[in-house]
């Protein structure tokens, strides 16, 4: 299974535009955060100054971000990593079509829902592939097959890598803070953030000129809290627009890629057009859907309904493009590969 040019060509610009959006967002946090940050810029090697912090600290949030969007997607969906014990006929086709792939095993998990679907999340090398229990009841083994080889299709072409970095930005600007995400009740998170703006209120006085301890230093340096907070909120949810808007469109593009790979790993066109004939008996039409609503942890599924009431971080922002293609044509681009086969 090779990878398509053209949606190679759309994975490397929308890593690009999560990379910089990446990039502008730390250097906008170091330049709300430089008086505070300026001792340890300065102790950096001469001539590199806050380029030398900003592009590691780059590289420490977009490996941050894989991590948490991962572990959220599973969390979503309450989805467990099951063994070749409990799921021996599903362990088994995805070690199979892996290996046909030419891609790392994906770690497996099932979340316990009747909703069928299936989403892939991580990096090629450490990526997880999700299937709920209504997915499993409701295909036969060929369109399981199917279904499956679609998804190990995104670890090939690395979209799943891409659509999992893509999906923490849009989500951070509509929840500005993940300490709700971390498992902290309300209290404790406002203890967090009175902490931080305690211990930081001795060290502004190297840019507030006031007496310490004063009423002119305290006004002057609760104003500079919230000049800080407004505008890193603003500034997160410039970034994250275009990341949403280039990430829905390759979310819409890839699948017509998946399932072409998918029908052709898996030998049989017909049982993925048949896997989505059965799964899309059950979704929504286009037409009474709301394509704003497509997000998330939707936008990686197989099909965009999402497994049901999942909902935490990746409940991201809006997105002003359609994610996935109308499921009829996806049938018709399976049609033109079959007989494009037949010839």
């Amino acid at each position: 299974m090779s990878r398509d040019p053209a949606l190679t060509r759309r994975i490397i610009a929308t890593l690009a535009c999560v990379l910089l959006a990446d990039f502008l967002l730390v250097g906008c946090v170091a330049f709300l955060l430089r008086p505070w940050l300026a001792p340890v810029a300065t102790a950096l090697p001469s001539g590199l100054g806050w380029l030398a912090l900003v592009v590691p600290a780059t590289a420490v949030v977009a490996w941050a971000q894989l991590r948490y969007t991962r572990r959220e997607a599973l969390s979503s969906v309450d989805a467990t990593v099951v063994t070749d014990e409990e799921y021996p006929d599903l362990l088994a086709p995805v070690r199979r079509l892996a290996t046909g792939a030419d891609v790392a095993v994906p770690t497996v998990a099932v979340a316990e829902t009747d909703v069928p679907n299936a989403f892939t999340v991580g990096t090629p090398r450490r990526a997880t592939l999700v299937v709920s229990t209504g997915l499993l009841a409701a295909l036969s083994a060929d369109e399981l097959d199917a279904v499956l080889a679609h998804e190990l299709a995104h670890v090939k072409n690395r979209d799943a890598m891409v659509m999992t970095l893509a999906t923490f930005l849009p989500a951070l600007a509509d929840d500005y803070s993940l300490l709700e995400d971390l498992g902290l009740s309300r209290s404790a998170r406002r203890t967090v953030w009175l902490a931080a703006i305690v211990l930081l209120y001795v060290p502004s006085a190297a840019v507030i000129d006031a007496p310490l301890f004063g009423v002119r230093y305290t006004v002057t340096y609760v104003l500079l809290v919230a000049f800080v907070l407004l505008f890193g909120g603003a500034a997160l949810g410039l970034l994250a627009m275009p990341v949403v808007s280039l990430a829905g469109r390759l979310s819409h593009d890839r699948e017509f890629i998946a399932d072409r790979a998918g029908a052709t790993l898996s030998g049989s066109p017909a049982s993925m057009a048949g896997a989505l004939r059965t799964l899309g008996e059950d979704a929504p039409a286009a037409s009474d859907r709301d394509a704003r609503a497509v997000d998330g942890v939707k936008q990686l599924c197989f099909l965009p309904g999402g497994f049901g009431d999942e909902g935490g971080a990746l409940e991201s922002l809006p997105i002003s493009v359609r994610t996935h293609p109308p499921i009829d044509d996806r049938l018709d681009a399976l049609r033109s590969l079959t007989a494009d086969s037949d010839r």
